[in-house]
């Protein structure tokens, strides 16, 4: 893997905020690998800007807003007119790979967080190749469901036993951090575990083929045991927790975080990381507010969202800035790119309302590295 670069000195450095946060090497603390290859359509490449997976949706992105400007500024990184259709041309044209580490090292990233869930095995790179890429450092994430899936098969304690080994072994073996999509699977009302009804829930999967963990009795048994036993080594991994925006599996009302609340007081030596947020960002900035265990980032937010200041001033209302994180929670080279301009452009703006030169700086170098160098003992 490439070497990390270090970034901007921590005395008040020249220029604007913005220029000043454009030198700040980001910790992007919760990412994906990129798809291998080229998208095969326009349409193809249009759905790497939607969360929507129907491509009958696909041609209705060429109208956003978000796409409309991220046409014109991908175009100019590319060399190109600002017209999709060149935008997308240039890509073909290029190896994929070295199209990728073109626009990943303009992020100026050196950390990558990188969820080892999804994309599937063959389908997209993996945390080493996505640090490679990228010229930085790079560790992996466990997703919690991930682990469960590989023992559904089994008996209740042997999916029990696998979970909870799974997670005790996981700060040796490299991990980072946890995460769970039980948002996506059942909703953040989780219950504490209730064996008989997991049980029959296990029963009931015999015979069918699919391996995905669904069950709500299933879900919340299995992130209560890896709460658990994440706890019970004494030094707890972060736990990031998917919540609001995402694609439709989740159904939105389920994913509010507010929803965590009894896990969050429950288990008080485990780091909280809501992901996404939206729409809950103030949800999310009150939890962080009262709650010293809980952080949170707006990652897939932004850079999806039209007005990605907005939300950062949300976030802050209430919300400490040692509580907010960056993350892109990309899965394409060019999200990594605009998620890095859209974070920068828009903490420039708020906090430079906010607060007096000097303080914005550090606020903002903050959000973009030290809170996540300092929650994940990256060193």
């Amino acid at each position: 893997m490439g070497g990390l670069r270090r970034r901007g000195p921590r005395i008040r450095a020249a220029g604007t905020l913005l220029e000043v946060l454009s030198g700040v090497g980001l910790v992007d603390h919760h990412a994906h690998g990129i798809r291998r290859g080229h998208p095969a359509t326009l349409d193809e490449f249009r759905g790497l800007f939607t969360e929507s997976p129907d491509p009958t949706q696909w041609p209705h992105v060429a109208t956003s807003l978000v796409y409309r400007r991220a046409i014109r500024e991908l175009a100019v990184q590319l060399g190109c007119e600002p017209a999709e259709e060149a935008v997308f041309e240039r890509r073909l044209a290029a190896d994929p790979g070295e199209y990728a580490a073109s626009l990943l090292r303009a992020t100026g990233t050196d950390w990558l967080l990188v969820d080892d869930g999804y994309p599937p095995p063959g389908v997209g790179h993996g945390w080493e190749r996505m640090g490679e890429l990228a010229g930085c450092r790079a560790r992996p994430v466990l997703r919690i469901e991930r682990v469960a899936e590989e023992a559904l098969g089994g008996s209740l304690l042997d999916l029990r036993e696998h979970v909870r080994g799974e997670v005790a072994t996981a700060r040796g073996r490299g991990y980072a951090a946890l995460k769970t999509i039980a948002a996506y699977r059942s909703g953040l009302d989780v219950a504490p575990p209730d064996a008989s009804a997991a049980e029959r829930a296990l029963l009931a999967r015999r015979g069918r083929a699919v391996t995905r963990l669904e069950e709500k009795a299933l879900v919340d048994l299995v992130l209560w045991e890896a709460l658990e036993a994440n706890e019970a080594t004494g030094d707890p991994l972060p736990v990031q927790v998917h919540a609001g925006f995402g694609d439709p599996d989740v159904l939105m009302p389920r994913a509010d975080p507010g929803y965590l609340k009894p896990l969050v007081e429950r288990f008080r030596a485990t780091a909280f990381v809501l992901l996404h947020c939206y729409p809950f960002v103030r949800e999310a900035g009150w939890l962080a507010h009262v709650y010293a265990n809980v952080f949170f980032d707006l990652s897939l937010t932004i850079p999806h969202v039209a007005r990605p200041a907005e939300q950062v001033r949300e976030a802050l209302e209430l919300a400490p800035v040692s509580k907010l994180l960056y993350a892109s929670d990309a899965l394409a080279p060019e999200l990594y790119f605009l998620a890095a301009r859209r974070w920068r452009e828009a903490l420039a703006e708020v906090l430079a309302e906010a607060l007096p030169p000097d303080e914005a700086e550090r606020a903002g170098r903050a959000v973009l590295r030290e809170n996540a160098l300092a929650l994940y003992g990256l060193a």
